[in-house]
């Protein structure tokens, strides 16, 4: 062939879609993709008959409410967990949306292992001899519910991965679940050893939160939502009366701690590849290694009833009014029994491409899990629900003559939930393509909770994301812009970085070094329905985006980035604000370290250097972008080739093929996730995991290991302001 082609290249002989045979949800998916198809097709044909000089304004002009809320609806009539018919059945439905604008699509599967529930019981005994009480571990339908009859398919409440076994122990109250909050048990005498360890959501997630119960010395675990965090004010009332979590909700998710397939570590689920077996991977260290359950704020209240021992702190306490909660241990006993099944099962990620014109070889990829524990409404088919709608108005702008320069690739993944699986599979396939080709990831997970932008970027891409959101009017106020709401709600409004692990563009920034992006609407009163069967159509469209605008506007910000990065002769990414921030986070490293031997001179005298190449580097655009505009350059020139290769690879350089500091999966050395919380971002992780080691330890051999950290960082630095510039030493 002539020039490569986008689909071939990034899918090994994509198997061609077969049917699923009929079953119980495919009449109400089928119904519901027609109307969703006659919805798109009516769009097309209203869509304005000449090309708009004005691609930008054109694109926000399509947005359309009504796809989104269509899609949403459709995607959520059913719960689809991972690697079961209905999920199969919503990789279909995607599938056929994509195809349906015209857009060639395929499915790549993986085999994986999952994991599931097949036998849990719960029972509590408030003490000697006194007779043990069930809980039904079951989340309660409402009067008028929609989904009380599709609530019956719903996988029964579990934590993915955990170990099968019995447990009859005493329980003790563990707080959040953090290390420090084991610590301050120890420093009480509260003897973890051996006991349930009862812990509350809302500082960390749970596999870290079953991971420290473990190391404790804790037999078994359980995790609930405290109506603290989750329950909302006094007199609210909870769900379908308002957002907040009802007492009977349950918050399930994995508790693996690693990413991807468990039995392909670092390397990717293809066909006839080589796999760890099932009993070895489930024995690793990323494994929870004991049993665990999720519970409701219910059910954990029985068990506080009955808990003996000293009073909790006060920063331990539940809401005001409530019992006080109590360490324990016991007299209360719990008899906990979990059987699981962990299995290879198959997922399916779903693929549309729009071929560029002039560089098809380079990919401005989109991407949104469609897997869910429950209906999934808002994680993450609201996210779902956004990207077709973008994809939608992307075909129209195809009807207009419309063709990108670059590539565009929209992704679906699957197994999201389970370790971000079917996109780090993905990217681990093909990780050498990706790396030299790829020029940036968008990633939405959850599109819409609440009414505030909420945005993640790497540094370079924080100009084009500022002023997007300058272009996308507000959702609730046509009066002013993205950016103005996004100002005034926020005393100093600040874009966060990329350094935790939950979504899927773990594998994109810190595997490849792929510059990305999250998008989210929320902040308010937050998203307490997460993870549990309240995650509906209902709640989004009661709570979240009565409207569906936040949906639509998610789609705009979303697209247009996508548009400029795709087709803008020079990729619009800025260096600058990369320097700034390394110079504060060094700042901290110096402060950190502040009376030991390590210096953070080699740092300065890196980002200094970044500093000089990221100038010239604009400066050098500006130049081009004369050159262009006086007709001197042709915008097919290699000039141009050039630099957007400089920009595309600096970021791939802050990468290192061995790894941070004992997490070797991460290979970027700015931004990661904390050793003790995946879900928390840390700077310079390495070296944040070399300074915690060194000051538990203390010893000359630990300090130097930091300094080393040190040293990894700065040459890291140092190589990107060298690709960045362009220059052999």
């Amino acid at each position: 062939m002539s020039r490569p082609d986008a689909a071939s290249l990034l899918s090994p002989s994509p198997p061609p879609f077969k049917p699923h045979r009929r079953g119980r949800f495919l009449p109400s998916i089928l119904a519901a993709l027609a109307a969703a198809a006659a919805l798109l097709l009516l769009a097309v044909l209203r869509s304005p008959p000449t090309p708009s000089p004005n691609l930008g304004s054109l694109f926000l002009s399509l947005g359309s409410n009504n796809t989104a809320a269509s899609h949403l609806r459709a995607l959520t009539l059913h719960p689809h967990v991972a690697g079961t018919k209905a999920n199969s059945l919503t990789a279909a439905y995607v599938l056929h949306a994509f195809s349906s604008l015209s857009i060639p699509s395929h499915i790549t599967p993986y085999s994986v292992l999952l994991s599931y529930p097949v036998h849990r019981s719960l029972s509590l005994s408030a003490g000697p001899g006194r007779a043990a009480k069930p809980f039904s571990l079951t989340q309660d339908t409402y009067p008028s519910d929609p989904y009380a009859r599709a609530a019956a398919e719903v996988t029964p409440t579990f934590f993915a991965y955990s170990a099968s076994g019995s447990v009859s122990a005493e329980a003790v109250y563990a707080n959040y679940g953090r290390e420090e909050d084991f610590a301050y048990l120890a420093s009480r005498g509260v003897d973890v050893a051996g006991k349930v360890a009862l812990a509350r959501y809302g500082r960390i997630h749970c596999e870290d939160i079953v991971h420290n119960a473990r190391a404790a010395g804790a037999a078994a675990a359980l995790v609930y939502p405290d109506p603290l965090e989750y329950g909302g004010p006094a007199g609210e009332g909870t769900f379908p009366d308002s957002r907040w979590l009802p007492p009977s909700g349950v918050q399930v998710g994995s508790l693996f701690r690693g990413v991807g397939d468990p039995t392909t570590p670092m390397w990717a689920s293809s066909e006839g590849c080589e796999r760890v077996s099932v009993e070895d991977a489930m024995a690793t260290d990323d494994m929870p290694g004991i049993p665990a359950l999720p519970v409701s704020a219910r059910d954990a209240a029985e068990i506080q009833r009955v808990l003996g021992g000293a009073e909790a702190p006060a920063g331990w306490q539940g809401q005001d009014g409530s019992p006080a909660y109590r360490l324990g241990p016991g007299p209360a006993v719990l008899n906990l029994t979990y059987q699981g099944n962990d299995t290879m099962a198959t997922i399916e990620n779903v693929f549309a491409v729009i071929e560029g014109a002039e560089e098809p070889d380079r990919y401005v990829i989109l991407g949104n899990h469609r897997d869910a524990w429950t209906f999934g409404a808002a994680d993450p088919n609201s996210g779902t629900a956004a990207m077709i709608e973008l994809a939608q108005r992307f075909s129209m702008l195809q009807k207009q003559g419309w063709r990108p320069r670059r590539t565009i690739i929209f992704c679906s993944w699957d197994a999201e939930e389970y370790g971000l699986t079917g996109s780090t599979e993905w990217v681990e396939e093909n990780r050498e393509m990706l790396s030299s080709r790829a020029v940036a990831y968008l990633n939405i997970d959850v599109s819409v909770v609440g009414p505030v932008l909420l945005p993640s970027t790497t540094p370079q891409l924080d100009e084009l994301l500022l002023e997007t959101i300058k272009l996308v009017q507000d959702p609730d106020n046509s009066s002013q812009t993205v950016y103005d709401a996004w100002v005034k709600s926020n005393a100093s409004p600040k874009i966060q970085r990329l350094g935790n692990g939950g979504s899927d563009y773990a594998a994109f920034v810190q595997h490849v070094g792929i510059p990305s992006t999250n998008l989210i609407f929320g902040e308010g009163p937050g998203y307490p329905v997460y993870h549990s069967l309240y995650d509906d159509f209902v709640w989004v469209e009661k709570f979240a985006d009565p409207g569906f605008r936040r949906h639509v506007a998610a789609a705009s910000i979303w697209g247009i980035m996508a548009l400029r990065l795709a087709d803008e002769e020079i990729i619009p990414f800025d260096y600058m604000s990369y320097t700034t921030e390394l110079e504060a986070y060094t700042k901290v490293v110096e402060k950190e370290t502040e009376g030991t031997a390590v210096s953070c001179s080699p740092l300065y005298n890196s980002i200094r250097a970044l500093k000089k190449a990221a100038t010239k580097v604009n400066s050098e655009r500006k130049e081009i972008q004369r050159e262009l505009s006086s007709k001197q350059l042709s915008k097919g020139s290699m000039k141009i080739r050039g630099l957007n290769d400089r920009l595309m690879q600096a970021e791939r350089a802050f990468t290192n093929r061995e790894g941070i500091f004992k997490q070797a999966w991460y290979k970027h050395l700015i931004y990661g996730p904390s050793e003790q919380n995946d879900w928390d971002t840390a700077s310079y992780p390495g070296i944040a995991d070399a300074i915690a080691t060194a000051r538990s330890s203390n010893t000359s051999a630990s300090w130097k290991l930091v300094q080393h950290e040190v040293h990894r960082v700065a040459r890291a630095v140092a190589q990107a302001s060298a690709v960045l510039s362009g220059s052999l030493t």
